[in-house]
């Protein structure tokens, strides 16, 4: 694990492997140890980074007032501080929102773009009535005593989670902030990114859960239509964290992708 500074932040990753860049955006509510298949799988063909974006793991907590940008920006600084750009830039779920925002803010650090079962930001990919509801769950999720706070979303696996990563699961669910997840989601309920989607030039990867019930198959539609140049592959059986419920295939489908596009 190593850091970077920015603008006072401590902003930690891990960095494995040697080969072309590939670098991780960890989803809502974990941190950079979820993409744990993807770098024991893929380390030794690419050098991989995942971060813990600021708020999450290692990482040092949010400021006030941080942005959807300000995510980007540091992602940004990442990249920057490890010479790796431009690189493959892949994301799941809030992930892939944050892995957008880099793009309309650093579009030369981005060779191609790998985005997983995620979203335009909810406001842009969600209809209105289900963000509404999803705003008050996350209410009702954060206002409990922190004692009692469970930061697991339903929905997140087709059956149930994968037996062999349940013990990452729950340590990583132990130690989020409210107060990052707070921000992620007010900010996921904001944002709007369908007038970015169609000045994406670079190769876009949408790589999708067949049985994604939060981010549903519809929203992977949407981005094909919208961004230029996609290819679009479904993982049979599998749900919203696809690269943990199927990592062998997740793999194969990236490794394939960012082989083409080297």
């Amino acid at each position: 694990m190593a850091n970077v500074q920015v603008g006072g932040l401590d902003v930690a990753y891990v960095r494995l492997g040697q080969g072309p860049p590939l670098v991780l955006v960890h989803g809502a509510g974990v941190d950079g140890r979820m993409w744990q298949p993807q770098l024991d799988g893929l380390e030794g063909e690419f050098t991989v980074v995942a971060w813990d974006e600021p708020g999450a793991g290692r990482s040092s907590d949010l400021p006030p007032d941080f942005t959807l940008a300000d995510f980007a920006h540091c992602l940004a600084a990442v990249i920057e501080a490890q010479h790796l750009g431009p690189a493959h830039v892949g994301g799941l779920s809030w992930g892939g929102t944050v892995a957008l925002e880099l793009y309309r803010h650093h579009p030369e650090l981005v060779r191609t773009l790998i985005l997983a079962d995620t979203y335009a930001g909810w406001k842009g990919s969600l209809p209105p009535e289900e963000v509404a509801a999803r705003v008050e769950g996350a209410q009702r999720m954060l206002a409990v005593p922190r004692d009692q706070f469970d930061p697991t979303f339903p929905g997140l696996f087709a059956g149930g989670p994968p037996a062999g990563f349940v013990p990452l699961l729950d340590a990583m669910a132990a130690e989020v902030r409210p107060e990052t997840l707070a921000t992620e989601l007010s900010l996921m309920a904001e944002a709007d990114q369908r007038d970015l989607l169609p000045s994406v030039t670079v190769p876009t990867l949408l790589l999708w859960g067949e049985l994604d019930v939060r981010s549903p198959l519809s929203v992977a539609y949407a981005f094909q239509d919208a961004i230029p140049h996609t290819e679009l592959a479904v993982l049979p059986g599998v749900g919203h964290v696809s690269n943990l419920e199927a990592p062998d295939g997740f793999n194969h489908t990236l490794r394939t992708f960012c082989r083409a596009h080297t």
